[in-house]
């Protein structure tokens, strides 16, 4: 997660309603991905409106708040309380996969605390927080992360995984302080794909977003300077059976712009057809709350939304929303649209399951969530199953001890959520 404290003036570039057309490649083998958008075909896009911090952006915020707890206030989703949640009821290898979808959403954590690199107020300092960060990516150990979370997709066997903050490190030697790093120093989807194939898995990605790319310089021990490329994606994952139609890679129109630097966010959206019966599913990492006061969290769910509206077929949305359930204005907002929260109906308390976040270095003892952020949201899936029926069941993963990698490790510094949407039987 990215949180930004800034003073600079910026501009806001946000057209809620329109996709952002590019054709994303940077050298590396297998990631060039072309927007095909489908969602956004014929949408009328205003790529001229420009807005400065200050007195007309924050009643923008205030109008925009205002608005989403409107909606809050009007909602009238209801919820089907269980009573009881056993986690037993997610069944793994023994799942009836001709009679059920399973899901899972999986933050893989970037591995540094990169919000104190953003957030150094002394330019002259920010290749040393570089060189501290690097440190503490080689500490949290990638490679035996990755294990831990095939091993969780291998044993759940999740027809698709939506992953966040699937990071490409590269290093350019010396610094020329350009966008131009091409040395791959670590590459976390290649590893994570090895390691579910070494644990038993079959799965492919069948979709990716480039979301960040930025170069930074690392201060050496010797006094040189090193860049430092982080480019961060956003992927989906199916299982060999699931057959994958119709993908669109999206950035959102609103995005934080730092001098030298852009955090964008992203969805991919997909078709997957599972046992006959066909899907919208799509998978997204918004701007955390912090940032702005929610400000471009705000804009990028009420464009998911609008982009997701015409929607009629079965939808499920699933993500590192960054918004605090039950009381973020965002959530509310996605129940407002029709949205279902999965979580809800299996634990009857909008306010358990919670997933974030465990300290930067994973090394914490035990598990000290404070919120729920990672979630699977759904809608428009009366026709194949029936949230009253408890037809819908799920766990949280990656939050007890045993879930630790050999080191002692978290595998993430969120957890994961999978969910099991069992179909309803049909009619005699």
């Amino acid at each position: 997660m990215v949180a930004c404290v800034i003073t600079v003036k910026i501009q806001i570039n946000a057209a809620p309603a329109c996709a952002d057309h590019r054709l994303f490649g940077n050298g590396h083998g297998g990631r060039a991905t072309k927007d095909t958008d489908a969602e956004h075909q014929g949408a009328a896009c205003d790529s001229t409106p420009k807005l400065k911090q200050g007195d007309v952006a924050m009643k923008r915020l205030l109008s925009l708040i205002a608005l989403a707890a409107t909606l809050a206030a009007c909602s009238d989703a209801s919820f089907i309380d269980s009573e009881s949640f056993d986690h037993s009821q997610l069944s793994k290898r023994g799942d009836d996969a001709a009679s059920s979808l399973k899901v899972m959403t999986r933050n893989m954590y970037v591995g540094a605390n990169v919000d104190r690199i953003i957030e150094e107020p002394d330019p002259s300092l920010v290749p040393i927080r570089v060189a501290e960060e690097w440190a503490r990516l080689q500490a949290t150990d990638y490679p035996g992360r990755a294990r831990a979370i095939a091993q969780e997709i291998v044993d759940n066997r999740p027809h698709l995984v939506g992953l966040q903050e699937v990071s490409l490190f590269r290093i350019q030697d010396p610094a020329d302080l350009q966008l131009n790093a091409t040395d791959v120093a670590l590459d976390f989807l290649p590893i994570l794909l090895n390691e579910i194939e070494s644990a038993g898995g079959d799965y492919r990605v069948v979709g990716l977003i480039e979301d960040t790319d930025v170069e930074i310089p690392r201060l050496n021990t010797d006094f040189s300077l090193t860049d430092v490329r982080l480019t961060d994606y956003d992927v989906v994952l199916a299982r060999a059976d699931v057959e994958v139609d119709n993908v669109s890679t999206v950035n959102y129109q609103a995005y934080v712009p730092i001098p030298g630097i852009s955090i964008k966010r992203g969805y991919v959206a997909l078709d997957a057809t599972v046992k006959g019966k066909t899907y919208r599913f799509v998978s997204t990492h918004l701007e955390p709350s912090s940032t702005y006061d929610g400000y471009f969290q705000a804009l990028q769910a009420q464009e998911l939304i609008a982009t997701l509206a015409p929607e009629e077929r079965p939808l499920i949305v699933v993500g590192d929303f960054n918004a605090f359930a039950p009381e973020s204005p965002v959530y509310q907002a996605f129940l407002s649209a029709g949205y279902e929260d999965a979580w809800t109906l299996i634990a009857g308390d909008p306010g358990t399951g919670l997933t974030c976040c465990h300290v930067p270095d994973l090394d914490n003892a035990l598990a000290n969530f404070d919120r729920r952020i990672d979630l699977i949201l759904f809608r428009n899936t009366e026709e194949i199953f029936s949230p009253g029926d408890g037809s819908i069941h799920g766990e949280v993963i990656g939050e007890e001890p045993t879930d630790k990698t050999d080191s002692g490790l978290w595998p993430s510094d969120h957890a994961g959520v999978v969910v099991r949407f069992q179909f309803a039987s049909p009619a005699s």
